[in-house]
């Protein structure tokens, strides 16, 4: 009767926990490690905040590698603190919890979500695809007969699904995401410049000025890198069309995956899509005019969603609710 129902977004770059009310807390997916003891010194916004900036004793690690488990016992651990900080006191009622995982991950990939999140004080625990924890969270009507699709651009990796009756009909996980468009614009400041920019510089510049197509109004932004060849400090200013340049290569990727499901599904379905248009949820999806790319692309009309960043773990959370009715299209560990 005490226990809470949570959902939990394990994600590359976030990780968020909701009850099917509100979002409980968000904290990054970072953990910051002492090397001697093996022991965590600071996790989430805290550990974040340490990213190039801590002595060799100290060790600042994502444990989640696109979308999955890449360190069990440092996942195992920050869930624990997670889970102990959104349970709250009665933390002798252990939750029951569904967490999302990607579409298409191995039977080893899916026990080791599992048994972390048991590990770290659960009472039970289900897994949910992330694409259908998408669905669940938006509203999209997928307990009818009727194609939705929609497309998560996530941190570490991007997915794409068509869903009907609760189900997946087609999906495709890329081992890719915002991490990968970080990843671009540090080599093409490199190249073109001669400077070196640190992931989190990359990362500023995609959010201020990036954008997935060309816009009318260009901006610019100064950042500070270190020269190639002196090794000292040096700024570059940077345009919003060299940002577009910068991303076309991953881009391009995301666009082929997300085609791939439309040419995987069948006719009836796509009409219903066309009609309803293609939702586009995950932190990538605030990247100015990636619906624009994606409805040039897929040929479908593409719309971001109201709540693109937490329509995971909502969705999660709502999940434990008709359990029954998604029982038999949740990935069994």
């Amino acid at each position: 009767m005490f226990s809470k129902d949570l959902g939990v977004d394990l994600g590359t770059i976030y990780t968020r926990i909701a009850d099917p009310s509100q979002v409980l807390l968000e904290e990054p997916t970072i953990v910051a490690i002492e090397v001697d003891a093996q022991k965590m010194v600071a996790a989430g916004a805290e550990a974040r905040d340490m990213v190039g900036r801590v002595p060799d004793t100290i060790e600042v690690t994502r444990p989640l590698k696109n979308g999955v488990i890449a360190d069990y016992e440092i996942t195992q651990t920050l869930l624990s603190y997670l889970l102990q900080r959104a349970s709250g006191s009665l933390r002798f009622f252990r939750p029951r919890v569904m967490i999302s995982v990607p579409y298409g991950v191995t039977s080893v990939e899916r026990r080791a979500v599992f048994e972390a999140v048991m590990e770290a004080g659960s009472r039970e625990a289900f897994l949910i695809q992330q694409s259908l924890a998408a669905a669940l969270g938006i509203d999209l009507p997928i307990g009818s007969p009727s194609g939705n699709m929609v497309i998560c651009l996530g941190g570490g990796c991007t997915e794409a699904a068509v869903l009907a009756m609760y189900g997946i009909v087609s999906a495709d996980t890329l081992r890719a995401g915002g991490l990968d468009l970080d990843e671009a614009i540090v080599t093409y400041v490199r190249r073109k410049y001669g400077v070196i920019i640190g992931q989190v510089t990359a990362e500023q510049l995609k959010i201020k000025i990036g954008a997935a197509v060309p816009q009318d109004n260009e901006q610019s932004m100064e950042v500070q890198g270190q020269d190639q060849v002196t090794g000292l400090p040096r700024p570059v200013t940077l345009s919003t069309g060299e940002i577009v340049e910068a991303l076309q290569d991953p881009l391009k990727l995301i666009m082929e995956s997300s085609r791939k499901v439309l040419e995987k599904t069948p006719p009836e379905l796509v009409s219903d899509i066309i009609d309803r248009g293609v939702a586009i949820c995950g932190g990538g999806a605030l990247l100015r005019g990636i619906d624009k790319l994606l409805t040039k692309s897929l040929g479908v009309p593409a719309y971001l969603v109201d709540n693109p960043l937490t329509c995971v773990v909502e969705g999660a959370a709502k999940g434990l609710g008709i359990y029954n009715v998604l029982r038999r299209s949740l990935p069994q560990v």
